[in-house]
């Protein structure tokens, strides 16, 4: 490999990173802005309704709140949780807590697989995911990678900063 060649390599490595972290954080980000302010309407409050009175852990809240006062809830937290690590570019504990609560909100949007029905029958069932349920969540998992490389890249910046 010349010398030239080991400088391109460099280059672009370099550029990856810096494009997988502008990537990763700000389209996160970008997602849950996007997201969390279509809860504040009916058609999205009402779509998930069906995810939160299956869930153990959203029933309650949809008890207490209804149906639009936990969309709100959610809402406000996805936003707040974006708004956090897009300050964690900056600010790196507030990217952490961001980080931690997107960690702690995919975890949750991804138990629903396990709590609402979202197996196909017609295809046998587990592990073929039907469209209305299981191919809406799974996505989620690719998003809990995000939130956790976030985290990683907030804990590094802290690490560096002390």
């Amino acid at each position: 490999m010349t010398t030239y060649q080991r400088a391109d390599t460099k280059t672009l490595l370099r550029a990856a990173r810096v494009a997988e972290q502008i990537l990763l954080r700000y389209g996160l980000a970008l997602v849950l802005i996007w997201i969390g302010g279509m809860k504040f309407t009916s058609y999205e409050a009402h779509g998930i309704m069906g995810l939160e009175v299956n869930s153990p852990f959203m029933r309650p809240l949809l008890a207490g709140l209804g149906v639009q006062g936990l969309a709100n809830l959610l809402g406000v937290t996805e936003i707040t949780t974006a708004i956090l690590l897009i300050a964690g570019r900056f600010f790196p504990r507030l990217g952490l807590i961001g980080s931690s609560i997107a960690i702690l909100m995919f975890l949750t949007t991804l138990s629903f697989l396990f709590t609402t029905p979202g197996w196909e029958p017609s295809l046998g069932g587990f592990p073929a995911l039907s469209g209305a349920v299981g191919q809406f969540l799974i996505k989620d998992i690719v998003l809990l990678g995000a939130a956790v490389y976030t985290a990683k890249e907030s804990l590094t910046s802290m690490a560096t900063l002390n």
